[in-house]
């Protein structure tokens, strides 16, 4: 249970979405949501899309990202940028971590927010 405007970290449960990935859904209000997203090597977030906005960094590993047919390999402290309605995927060639925020925030990711 989230304290006030604070989420301690041991409090929050860390969701296994698919093989290899995991997500622990962080601060949420009604406007923006913060994701972490664990996703061990080789996993694979298929291609999809959702029409909440989304925005993210690498803070380590390497994933090679596809947004809107756009392929890049992203190092620890690169960012990205999907608007809402455009198709991406992800590939980790290494254990990773990722940050990720969603606006608005997704409905089904909101299972273990505060």
């Amino acid at each position: 249970m989230a304290d006030g405007y604070f989420i301690p970290s041991g409090h929050v449960l860390q969701v296994e979405m698919l093989s290899g990935i995991h997500r622990r859904t962080l601060g949420t209000t009604d406007e923006v949501m913060l994701c972490e997203f664990f996703l061990e090597k080789d996993a694979i977030v298929p291609a999809h899309s959702h029409k909440n906005d989304q925005a993210g960094y690498l803070v380590y590993g390497s994933v090679e990202m596809t947004i809107g047919g756009q392929v890049r390999i992203l190092q620890p402290g690169e960012s990205y940028a999907i608007p809402g309605g455009i198709v991406h995927s992800a590939k980790a060639l290494a254990n990773s971590l990722a940050i990720d925020c969603f606006s608005p925030p997704r409905d089904d990711y909101r299972t273990e927010a505060r």
